[in-house]
């Protein structure tokens, strides 16, 4: 009789908890909205737009001369030596400066978890180059990589070190070497910052029963801080590819995409507003955006999943 009495109330009040939640998720969803349809209109009409423009062509000498050439601008892109030559060097420029900044990041994120006098001042200066804009920078290096002029190669030649005497922004390889230098120096610190993130999450006590193990500082390098650390290198990694991709405005002050620089960015930059091709630029701007979100597709679908392992592993 007591099991009886007792199971009208317990579904009742399950009826109710799922009503609340019901209702509580209903009212996020309405304080949500407005600002949910606005970010959606914020970003579909410009690349709406830009999708129309890119299945038209258009003619900026004559007025309202313009028409519908549907795929046209995209087969001509892809049959093309610009775009893949563009798509190359942008993939080559994203593994290096990523792949420099993942590992130098790390090791600087190691020496800012140390504890030491003077730690807070370090991680500041550190800090430093993330803040400065990028073309700030970018200028800055081509000055330190001018012939006869600049710091990099006078030290070179007093040295008498290879480079001294090269055009460094004037040779193919050595163009993109100066690039993915002034990237690395700018932005291994934003990596350096949320690999701090994970090593600050790690306990104490972890490593206090990998010593009683008898593993090595190494050892407990490889075996216990690098594996915990793979969440917050994932998610550097992430943000870095994708905004490497996307690069424009280092290639756009150093080289201006000469000499195996030019970017898929820049490629559809100077075809819109330098070649006055609006359906043709549109297009590269279109198939940039897509390779953009094809490979964080790649990224959130395995990268994204080891996250997830890691976490239960963890709980």
């Amino acid at each position: 009789m007591a099991t009886k009495s007792l199971s009208p109330v317990r579904r009742g009040s399950s009826r109710g908890v799922s009503g609340r939640d019901r209702e509580e998720r209903r009212l996020a969803f309405r304080m949500t909205a407005p600002s949910l349809v606005l970010m959606a209109l914020v970003a579909a009409v410009p690349i709406g737009y830009a999708l129309w423009l890119s299945l038209n062509q258009y003619s900026v000498r004559t007025a309202g001369l313009s028409r519908f050439v549907g795929l046209d601008n995209y087969i001509a892109a892809l049959t093309g030596p610009h775009w893949w030559a563009a798509f190359g060097q942008t993939f080559l420029f994203a593994g290096l400066s990523v792949s420099l900044e993942l590992v130098l990041g790390t090791a600087m994120a190691l020496l800012l978890n140390l504890a030491f006098k003077g730690r807070a001042l370090l991680r500041a200066v550190v800090l430093l180059p993330y803040a400065v804009v990028t073309v700030v920078s970018a200028i800055t290096w081509e000055t330190m990589f001018q012939p006869n002029l600049g710091l990099v190669t006078n030290v070179l030649s007093t040295l008498g070190l290879p480079g001294g005497d090269v055009v460094w922004l004037g040779e193919h390889g050595y163009a993109m070497a100066v690039i993915v230098l002034a990237d690395v120096w700018k932005t291994t610190p934003f990596a350096a910052l949320i690999i701090l993130a994970g090593l600050q999450v790690i306990s104490a006590e972890t490593y206090e029963a990998a010593e009683l193990d008898g593993a090595s500082k190494w050892q407990a390098f490889l075996y216990v801080t690098l594996p915990l650390l793979r969440p917050a290198i994932v998610l550097a990694a992430i943000f870095r590819t994708m905004d490497a991709l996307r690069v424009f405005d280092l290639p756009f002050v150093l080289t201006r995409g000469a000499n195996g620089t030019e970017s898929m960015s820049m490629l559809a930059y100077t075809e819109l507003r330098e070649n006055r091709l609006v359906g043709e630029g549109s297009a590269l701007s279109i198939l940039t955006f897509l390779t953009v979100m094809v490979v964080s597709v790649v990224y959130i679908r395995f990268a994204g999943g080891n996250i997830r392992e890691v976490a239960k592993e963890e709980q």
